[in-house]
């Protein structure tokens, strides 16, 4: 028994090869590159098939007989028992014209092929996508009712499915599958589409929220989710079954859960909050249509529905994907399938184990390096503070990317040049220091002046330079230089820079600008208020600015660091004892922030800090006042105090890691 495969290098393909391979027969797989003839030639070794069986046949789906040359038709000619169709475009955000090239042109080589070799049957793989977003119950007899195919992919594979019933000579059978996702039982895929476009959301709820936080979300429709090893299992036994051609079959899981539910599924299995309460959808079939679809044109409201759909990451067509509609009805096939004992599991069984693949090997996180550099090719980068501390550690992660230009800033030139040598030395080929004092007005004109006549404009400002003051207020009465010092380099200092560097920015429609914040600024740290009050100022500036520049590609991004080992800190024995980040951590969360642009990072507990002060300002002041007095301010204070024991004092900052007091 001899087989044709297109698409056998895909997804569902190798997975059909694992079964095909198990059967006596060769298998011809179209491959339309070298790149494409060298993965086959790997899953073979894989799946340790000889080489005589795994036969690679040159061709393209889009080209006249597949582009088989007339010598290689001939050769097959009435050689091959299955022709088995997988290859197609199964991208939501692809072309119009790309679909129809590859789903429906595609097809229609594939019956001409197999017209041409004579082959005994026919196995078109669809898809639900083919019912469009028919509202009610679609069984394996329908085609003609499907509803709603407006969105190129649903119509592509309708008008795909459509070829094969009206034109193919031979006998076919048709597939229909789910939205497939890894295997069940190793939670193996290829690339992350369909419920994995949300798993980022889900990874961020998780990073910056307690699992037990209740969220408010939606209940919508239900969504046939199937993994591949069942769609593949099924295929395997439905294509040597006797007595099945013109049949369609639904490759779907009987029992599909409403898409509050996966999410909720898929939540658990990320150690996510969940959405507690679930608003129905439906509720929105209540107001007229008309009236939907003026309000999604109405411009303002489709520029803010594309601007979190993009930030979140997740394609407009996918979130149309929530509601869906339809059901489907598989009982003839499962009824064909269950002798075989193969059956859908359900999601529930293994959403854990895709979650866990998709963590340790799709997260587009695992490639930060990569994703690091691609980001600052070819870019300016100004970094400040940058001779120690977190600036210096910053510059170090960011030096392996060899592309980027480095224009380091500082006061102490000594330190400086010193962190240039090291830069160059771990692998940096361009960097620049500027020994400056960002305090001083003129300097900072100066330095904006100087690096925009030599390279430019910055397309990356890290405002990292800082200066910290613990003192409490009633302390700072006759201090007012105090609060002066503070705003100068951590406000003003850093707004110079800003406000330089964006003509350049606003210009090449692109930029980023990374504040360095603190905890204190959620938390309303005791102790530090000129400190606290000058990095507020930062934050409020950065907020109000990124709304004025949304639209123009240029970023803002605060992060609200905790307490870090640094040089400033040094001064403060008792920090000595407390549970800090070391600089190079705090180099992660700018790395961080370099590559996905958020509008602000920070931990688990400044942002819990930040509820509470929002949701509870009397409790937060009363938890606050109390570590303030577990905290004195001096040695004689401390002896004095009967609340100031130290072994208190460790164990309620290990309780509030990183907070300042």
């Amino acid at each position: 028994m001899n087989y044709l495969i297109t698409g056998a290098t895909g997804f569902l393909g190798r997975f059909l090869l694992a079964r095909l391979v198990q059967r006596p027969g060769n298998l011809f797989c179209l491959v339309s590159s070298e790149r494409s003839k060298q993965r086959l030639a790997e899953i073979g070794q894989q799946l340790g098939v000889e080489s005589d069986r795994l036969i690679a046949i040159n061709g393209d789906i889009t080209k006249t007989d597949l582009g088989i040359t007339p010598n290689q038709q001939q050769q097959l000619q009435g050689q091959i028992d299955h022709l088995i169709h997988l290859a197609a475009i199964y991208d939501l955000n692809a072309s119009a014209e790309e679909q129809i090239n590859a789903n429906v042109e595609g097809t229609k080589q594939v019956i001409a092929v197999a017209s041409k070799l004579q082959v005994r049957c026919l196995h078109h793989v669809s898809s639900i996508a083919a019912a469009g977003f028919y509202r009610g119950t679609f069984d394996e007899r329908m085609f003609a009712e499907a509803e709603q195919l407006d969105h190129p992919y649903f119509l592509t594979k309708h008008m795909a499915e459509h070829a094969v019933r009206e034109q193919t000579a031979v006998p076919y059978r048709i597939y229909r599958p789910g939205m497939v996702v890894g295997d069940s039982r190793t939670g193996e895929a290829d690339k992350p589409d369909g419920p994995y476009l949300f798993f980022k959301l889900l990874q961020s709820l998780r990073n910056n929220l307690p699992k037990w936080v209740p969220l408010l979300g939606f209940e919508g429709g239900r969504l046939n989710i199937v993994p591949v090893d069942f769609v593949t299992d099924a295929m395997d036994h439905l294509i040597h079954l006797e007595g099945q051609d013109g049949q369609c079959f639904h490759l779907t899981d009987p029992n599909p859960l409403r898409s509050g539910e996966v999410l909720n599924l898929f939540a658990d299995a990320a150690h996510a909050p969940r959405m507690a309460m679930r608003l129905n959808t439906r509720l929105f079939n209540f107001i007229p249509r008309n009236y939907l679809q003026l309000l999604s044109h109405y411009p303002p409201a489709k520029r803010l529905f594309q601007g979190v759909m993009a930030e979140l990451g997740v394609p407009e067509t996918a979130l149309k994907m929530v509601n869906y509609p339809t059901r489907f009805d598989s009982r003839a096939t499962h009824n064909l399938l269950k002798p075989a004992g193969i059956e859908c599991p359900p999601l529930a069984s293994y959403a854990t184990t895709l979650w866990d693949y998709w963590e340790r090997n799709l997260d587009p996180d695992l490639h930060k390096d990569r994703s690091l550099c691609q980001r600052l090719c070819g870019h300016n980068v100004l970094i400040t503070g940058a001779s120690s501390g977190i600036g210096l550690a910053t510059a170090k992660r960011l030096a392996h990317c060899s592309k980027a230009n480095f224009l380091i800033v500082a006061r102490d030139c000594e330190q400086l040049e010193q962190a240039k040598q090291e830069l160059l030395a771990l692998g940096a080929e361009s960097v620049h220091a500027y020994c400056t004092d960002l305090t001083n007005a003129e300097q900072t004109e100066e330095l904006l002046a100087q690096i925009k006549a030599e390279h430019g404009a910055v397309h990356l400002l890290i405002n990292n330079a800082g200066r910290s003051i613990r003192r409490a207020v009633t302390d700072s009465k006759d201090r007012f230089h105090d609060f002066e010092r503070t705003m100068a380099l951590n406000y003003f200092g850093a707004l110079r820079l800003i406000l330089g560097v964006l003509d350049g920015m606003e210009h090449h429609h692109r930029g980023h600008v990374i504040n360095i914040s603190s905890i204190g600024v959620l938390t309303n740290a005791p102790r530090f208020s000129a400190y606290v009050a000058s990095k507020a100022a930062l934050d409020a500036f950065s907020r109000c600015a990124a709304s004025e520049y949304s639209d123009m590609n240029i970023r803002f991004t605060t992060i609200n660091m905790p307490l870090v080992r640094t040089p400033m800190i040094a001064p403060t024995k008792m920090y000595d004892d407390v549970p800090t980040l070391t600089p190079e951590q705090a180099a992660e969360l700018v790395v961080d922030a370099i590559i996905h642009q958020p509008k602000r990072i920070a931990t688990k507990l400044g942002i819990l800090g930040a509820v509470l002060h929002a949701v509870a300002p009397k409790m937060a002041e009363l938890v606050m006042n109390g570590a303030f007095r577990m905290f004195p301010d001096s040695p004689q204070a401390q002896r004095d105090n009967a609340l100031a024991d130290q072994q208190q004092q460790i164990q309620l900052a290990a309780l509030l890691r990183g907070i300042y007091f």
